[in-house]
């Protein structure tokens, strides 16, 4: 944006761009109106894949249950029409995903996103490294709930994923105003999810 432009952008009291959120607002926002429960303020580290409170996010840790992907019936996925019986449950603190496979898991931690924030997730660079994706979607103004994350394993080998530790990293964005319709307003299929939660429709 020209320097003209930036200065009206100001003026008006609209920012041309999305702010990316501090660990104070994270804190701020976790501890007075509970954006995240359970909330860990300082990186957690010793021996583990962090997790906690970082200088522009949150990292969010893996709960011990995954439903981790199997086609012994040689069944198709259909996103419309998924069959539960494509995963098997899990409840363990180190999950086995299987070669060229993925399971799904969820975050320890129940988020709550104000109406003027978008939240969206990048993988941990442990586990990028390691060839394993975790793979969400942005999280939108006013939703709420677990957040279902899904582990690919792109190696030829299994590949363990460990529950209680950190997954991924979230980042909030804050928008130059509050959205027309958010999330909780248009009832949206997700909303409140708790627990891994597979495609609806």
């Amino acid at each position: 944006m020209s320097a003209p432009g930036l200065a009206l952008a100001r003026a008006i009291g609209n920012p041309p761009w999305m702010a990316i959120l501090s660990d104070k607002w994270i804190r701020a926002q976790a501890l007075e109106h509970g954006m995240i429960e359970p909330f860990v303020e300082a990186q957690r580290r010793d021996g583990v894949i962090s997790y906690g409170l970082s200088s522009y996010g949150y990292d969010a840790r893996v709960a011990p249950e995954f439903k981790i992907f199997t086609n012994v019936d040689s069944s198709v996925v259909d996103p419309k029409q998924f069959d539960p019986k494509s995963f098997v449950d899990r409840e363990t603190d180190v999950c086995i995903i299987p070669p060229n496979s993925f399971a799904l898991a969820r975050t320890v931690e129940y988020f709550r996103v104000p109406e003027d924030v978008l939240v969206i997730c990048l993988g941990k660079s442990t586990y990028a490294r390691c060839g394993i994706i975790v793979n969400v979607t942005p999280l939108e103004p006013g939703w709420e709930g677990h957040v279902t994350l899904e582990f690919s394993n792109t190696t030829p080998l299994p590949a363990k994923i460990y529950a209680n530790e950190g997954a991924c990293q979230f980042l909030f964005l804050q928008g130059n105003e509050r959205c027309e319709t958010s999330y909780k307003d248009r009832a949206g299929k997700y909303m409140g999810q708790r627990g891994v939660t597979l495609p609806r429709l």
